[in-house]
């Protein structure tokens, strides 16, 4: 029997869960939103991803992506503006953590392919809450980049007027090279009162996407 996958993008409700919070509190609210020993990662926006075979492996690792296809071992990565992405398989997961340097790295297409290293071909792409372009001035230099890497269409403007990133249409844009069908939550964090923004309003606490997969 295939296990099913479960995911949760959190938000204020859930509570802060940098991982330089309190080390008690933080362990209370991730089994408030997952039992069992977490996979967290040490982000550094590259493009390294864990392939965990039992909970709670490789947790405090320095990488941007983790996979499973072993049931309740929940994954982790921890965003603020940056993107967090699921990837959803038959009999596996996998989770990224994705700004514009570890895109362009190519954190996505790594954690596809981890995916495929255990057996399982990934189909679809969840991106969920992140900063959009509305609200993301982006260097000039750096956006000409992205645009070379992903397309034109990652190059727009600000809701006031300046160079931006779309981060969204970059990640959409390295999930269809793995051909992965991509859903968006559609969500600002810059935007979004029930969301931690650092780029926005310099919020040091961070929401998370947690993901694993159900028997």
């Amino acid at each position: 029997m295939t296990s099913t996958v479960a995911h949760l993008f959190t938000d204020r409700r859930h509570g802060d869960l940098a991982v330089a919070g309190e080390p008690a509190a933080l362990a209370a609210r991730r089994a408030h939103i997952a039992a069992g020993p977490w996979t967290w990662l040490r982000l550094v926006h590259g493009s390294r991803v864990v392939a965990v075979t039992r909970p709670g492996e490789h947790a405090g690792r320095e990488a941007d992506g983790a996979v499973t296809t072993e049931p309740g071992a929940p994954l982790a990565v921890q965003t603020a503006d940056c993107a967090p992405v699921l990837l959803v398989a038959d009999g596996g997961v996998g989770v990224a953590h994705a700004g514009w340097r570890g895109l362009f790295d190519g954190v996505i297409e790594a954690t596809a392919e981890a995916l495929a290293a255990q057996g399982v071909t990934p189909h679809t792409a969840i991106l969920g809450p992140c900063i959009r372009a509305r609200c993301y001035e982006f260097g000039a230099d750096e956006l000409d980049r992205m645009s070379m890497r992903f397309g034109s269409d990652v190059a727009t403007t600000t809701a006031w007027g300046t160079p931006a990133l779309d981060l969204a249409a970059a990640v959409a844009s390295a999930c269809r090279t793995v051909g992965l069908r991509v859903d968006d939550t559609g969500t600002c964090t810059a935007c979004s009162s029930t969301h931690w923004s650092h780029r926005a309003r310099g919020e040091p606490q961070r929401q998370a996407l947690v993901a694993w997969l159900e028997p």
